[in-house]
C-alpha cells in the first residue's frame, strides 16, 4: 500500500505526509512493518531506520514482497479518531 492509500482508509487521502511522519516514528519497525508502505506510483519512499532505503529494500527482499500482493492492512478495521 502507499502512504496515500492508508490515509484514505483513515478517512482523508490528503494526509499521506502525516501517515509517513507517523510511520517514521515507529519504535519497532520489524514488529510493526512500516517498511512495507510505499510512496505513490510504487516508489520506495523513505525509511527512517538505520540504513534507510537500502534497509527497506533488503527487508522487502527477505520477505519476498510482491507488487500487488497481500498487504499488512487488508483486514484491519482502521478508523481515524476525530481531533477535538
Amino acid at each position: 500500500m502507499t502512504y496515500g492509500e492508508i490515509a484514505e482508509r483513515l478517512g482523508d487521502k490528503l494526509l499521506a505526509r502525516e501517515v509517513g511522519t507517523a510511520l517514521g516514528q515507529n519504535p519497532c519497525p520489524i514488529i510493526m512493518p512500516c517498511h512495507r508502505v510505499l510512496a505513490a506510483g510504487g516508489k520506495t519512499g523513505g525509511f527512517s531506520a538505520p540504513g534507510g532505503i537500502v534497509s527497506k529494500l533488503r527487508l522487502l527482499t527477505i520477505e519476498g514482497a510482491q507488487p500487488s500482493g497481500p498487504t499488512l492492512f487488508d483486514h484491519l478495521p482502521l478508523v481515524a479518531r476525530r481531533r477535538r
